[in-house]
């Protein structure tokens, strides 16, 4: 299906990458990157595209082609994020917006979705959690020490070489339970997407670095009951980044919210659960 590269400059003055599919007049479904759009399977966006949405999958900042400065320091919060993800909203369509958001995107988007519920129709929320990156609350699953330990363990490759950042993101997915072949893709893809092979900047487009030195205050997990809009939580069941407790409690905690567990999946997307998943958005 054909897609159309554009780039999208909110009131604030940050750019952002985007990437459009389907029809420019159909109801509007936005995808925040995690950190990347690349974390969106273009099988997916086709999907839904064929299923009558404008589907837009979009960078956020310090990734892709969107605004750059400083991923070590980052100047903005979480909530300007969110900011950016309602601003992108409402200049792309007079109408809310289906909202979606994977991992730490997935944060970006509950907050979006409380901050500014009149920009948005429909929220989906895929392998994330309802608190920010850091210590987890008693309640919820954290990282899988055992997979974790194998994944830190991992040498750090010349992050201006991309072969070897494809081949360190291959050897990432295998110990997490992805498709290592897929994620080599991903990780060239992403890679040829970057503004410059600085090390921060690369880091920061393949691992979300960035979430690490973001100000993600105030909490927002006590507000999800606010919300008032159909959701659907995604959850693949092998998960030991997000384990599938913290997608279990946002099901619980969002009024109303479906919960559809990828039984073979870990923490990416597999294209082959593109139908599935995209079904089950449409229904929304």
């Amino acid at each position: 299906m054909h897609s159309t590269v554009d780039s999208f400059r909110t009131p604030e003055g940050v750019t952002l990458g985007v990437e459009h599919f389907g029809d420019a007049a159909a109801p509007l479904v936005l995808l925040a990157g995690g950190p990347t759009m690349l974390s969106w399977p273009d099988a997916l966006c086709e999907a839904l595209a064929r299923g009558g949405r404008h589907v837009v999958r979009y960078d956020l900042r310090d990734s892709g082609t969107s605004t750059t400065v400083d991923p070590e320091a980052p100047a903005y919060t979480l909530r300007d994020l969110a900011a950016d993800a309602a601003a992108l909203a409402r200049g792309l369509d007079d109408r809310p917006a289906h909202l979606a958001g994977v991992y730490v995107g997935g944060m970006v988007v509950q907050v979006a979705a409380l901050d500014h519920p009149d920009a948005f129709s429909a929220l989906t929320l895929v392998g994330t959690r309802s608190v920010a990156p850091g210590p987890v609350d008693d309640d919820l699953p954290d990282h899988d020490p055992a997979t974790m330990g194998r994944r830190f363990a991992l040498p750090m490759p010349d992050w201006s070489d991309r072969a070897a950042v494809a081949e360190f993101a291959a050897a990432g997915a295998e110990i997490l339970g992805n498709d290592p072949a897929a994620a080599r893709t991903t990780a060239e893809r992403i890679f040829d997407r970057m503004p410059s092979t600085q090390p921060a900047i690369t880091m920061a487009n393949q691992l979300g670095m960035v979430f690490s030195r973001l100000d993600c205050e105030p909490r927002w997990r006590e507000r999800l009951p606010e919300l008032a809009i159909p959701a659907l939580v995604v959850h693949g069941r092998h998960d030991p980044f997000f384990p599938l407790g913290n997608g279990e409690a946002l099901a619980r905690e969002i009024p109303g919210a479906r919960l559809l567990v990828l039984e073979r999946a870990s923490t990416a997307i597999p294209a082959a659960s593109a139908d599935e998943i995209a079904a089950a958005m449409l229904a929304l």
